[in-house]
């Protein structure tokens, strides 16, 4: 009995020193995260501004924002086209990657490093800067098609063009993906590919009936991520455009942003950030519901 109290004790200290631990990360979820959280849905039933007084209107926000705000469905528009190519050009163009480096050739590693280098650079607004300097008119994409006798486009003036033209951005810091998908074709059992060689299989065939499904949990992943953060896209088409030309790069964080900072309806923002999240949600659900039939687990 006194050695089971004495280890009691032990375990309760531990247990104590573990939560003394992460008390710091514990008040910054609390502090940052939670509370921002918590307070920005109370403020979506107020009319929350600049002035000292707030009242509670209700579903009014919200009703507004479906019935009254001429931008919002043209913000939805937009996001969604943005979404749709952005998502999938991203994934898919890491997979592609990722499949060549996965070769074990003289020098490979360093190829690796040169691929993933985008995604380490800095501030998202930093690299939207440098990429408006190569898309302008007098930019380095149109420099270079004049060698070849093309006329400059104007790839982010022209609203035909301009979403196209921001959703190279997030495609092109394809890196994280990359090395995830990597690190999943690199897991893939060699005997597999071994007894499907025996069989006569080819390198498609391999990859499509043996390297997809085993990868597919972090295909997952990847797809869940990457249309999670483009659903929430600011800076880039903030940079770049504005949201502009004629609304064409209009996002919907840019909706956000401009209600909140520049008109300073808090309460109007913050119905639409909850907007956003219950589209982030139903997207995620569905991603989930689809994943039944095209994802595999070892069990």
């Amino acid at each position: 009995m006194k050695s089971l109290s004495v280890k009691k004790r032990r375990y309760s200290r531990h247990d104590l020193r573990g939560i003394v631990y992460i008390l710091p990360w514990l008040a910054g979820v609390l502090v940052f995260q939670l509370y921002p959280f918590a307070y920005s849905f109370l403020l979506s039933f107020t009319d929350k501004s600049m002035s000292d007084t707030v009242n509670f209107i209700g579903l009014q926000n919200y009703i507004d924002i479906f019935t009254k705000d001429r931008d919002f469905w043209t913000n939805v528009e937009v996001t969604l086209k943005y979404v749709l190519m952005a998502v999938p050009g991203r994934v898919l163009f890491a997979l592609l990657v990722a499949v060549l480096l996965s070769s074990e050739i003289k020098g490979i590693n360093f190829f690796r490093t040169v691929y993933y280098l985008p995604s380490i650079f800095g501030s998202s607004v930093a690299i939207s800067i440098v990429w408006r300097f190569i898309f302008q008119k007098q930019g380095v994409i149109n420099e270079f098609l004049q060698i070849f006798g093309v006329e400059p486009v104007n790839w982010l003036g022209d609203p035909d063009r301009a979403l196209f033209t921001i959703c190279v951005i997030p495609i092109w810091q394809f890196g994280s993906s990359m090395v995830l998908f990597l690190a999943a074709i690199k897991n893939v059992p060699r005997s597999l590919y071994e007894s499907a060689e025996i069989d006569g299989a080819g390198k498609w065939k391999n990859f499509i009936h043996i390297t997809l499904p085993m990868i597919s949990p972090i295909m997952l992943f990847n797809l869940l991520m990457q249309a999670i953060g483009c659903f929430q896209e600011f800076s880039t088409a903030f940079v770049l455009t504005k949201g502009g030309p004629n609304k064409a790069t209009y996002l919907y964080g840019i909706k956000i942003y401009r209600e909140a900072f520049t008109n300073f309806q808090m309460g109007y923002a913050s119905a639409l950030s909850w907007i956003l999240f219950a589209a982030i949600m139903a997207a995620t659900g569905l991603i989930f519901l689809s994943s039944k039939k095209w994802v595999f687990y070892d069990d």
